[in-house]
């Protein structure tokens, strides 16, 4: 690795477990060589012992990240490049976090025996606050894991017998919501609306388990349209997409919540697809609902994105560009 002469910090680093100590090094050190590129340190490796050099406080930082992230791998964690990314923004922002405070923080979904994990400072609050209100707004950019965290709480909940029933929603804009003139049965006329939906709870549930629940009518899967004039009582009712809400859509789906139901309403305000000059329903509803007792609105930054490290690049770089 890549040495500095005029290191102004030293520190030695030794892990007691071979095996553990390559899954946080990374294959061929690639973990290592992301703290190197984002710290502006040096790291050398000598088996399953290094030395980190730089700047004091990064130094600092670097230490914190690789000690805390070891511990979490004795506990079965699996440390993943993106995990790298979000310790060093987190301890950045705040030296004093304990990553495993945020990073295991899990959402335990009982039939895969599965836990999804919060990956950043604002998903562990989102869930937080997701557990504790009865409507909650998450709003933010694409990859940050507003709705399939949404999802995992909603199916943890109601595997546990929290909720009767899980209706996830989405506005079917591309069709206008006028799915009459389109070909096929109506399950395959909105099925790709809601392929998204399908997708997350695919990888929380088997097939077969979700297709039976459907059948049961324990989960219910349908256009926003579909939910006018009814009244959902013991439900967790996620509306997804809903920046292409109209505000009179958006009033509609906030009125159906009835007795002892929780409701999420997810939203990418930088991607509103609706007619020019048409307002957006979840962006009246953020200003007209605000400071509201409780309603929370959770923001989700370029920061939280857990996707392909690209994407960040990708979303703060349309941020700075004037349309």
């Amino acid at each position: 690795m890549k040495h500095r002469e005029a290191a102004q910090k030293v520190i030695h680093l030794k892990f007691d477990d071979n095996k553990l100590a390559r899954d946080l090094f990374g294959s061929d050190d690639q973990h290592l060589k992301s703290i190197e590129k984002t710290l502006g340190v040096d790291i050398h490796v000598r088996g399953s012992d290094l030395k980190i050099e730089g700047d004091p406080s990064d130094v600092q930082i670097g230490e914190k990240v690789l000690n805390e992230l070891y511990q979490m791998i004795k506990k079965g964690y699996p440390v993943m490049g993106s995990d790298i990314e979000q310790a060093i923004r987190t301890l950045t922002r705040n030296s004093k976090m304990n990553l495993e405070s945020v990073f295991l923080d899990s959402i335990f979904i009982p039939s895969r025996k599965k836990a999804i994990t919060p990956r950043s400072v604002g998903q562990k609050e989102y869930i937080e606050t997701i557990r504790k209100k009865d409507l909650v707004f998450g709003i933010g950019p694409a990859g940050t894991g507003k709705t399939y965290l949404a999802v995992a709480v909603a199916v943890a909940a109601l595997m546990k017998k929290q909720y009767r029933r899980l209706v996830l929603a989405r506005p079917a804009v591309e069709a206008g919501e006028r799915l009459g003139f389109l070909p096929g049965t109506m399950q395959e006329k909105v099925d790709p609306y809601l392929r998204p939906l399908y997708d997350a709870l695919y990888d929380m549930l088997e097939v077969e388990q979700v297709d039976r629940m459907i059948e049961n009518d324990e989960i219910e899967i349908a256009p926003l349209a579909f939910m006018r004039g009814r009244t959902l009582h013991h439900s967790f009712v996620i509306l997804d997409e809903a920046q292409n809400c109209t505000p009179m859509q958006m009033k509609m789906c906030l009125t159906r919540l009835g007795i002892e139901s929780k409701m999420v309403v997810t939203g990418d305000i930088t991607q509103i697809d609706l007619p020019s000059g048409q307002e957006s329903g979840i962006l009246e509803a953020m200003r007209i609902l605000d400071g509201v007792e409780g309603i929370d609105i959770h923001y989700f930054t370029e920061a939280d994105v857990v996707r392909h490290p690209i994407v960040k690049r990708v979303i703060k770089a349309y941020e700075k560009t004037d349309y």
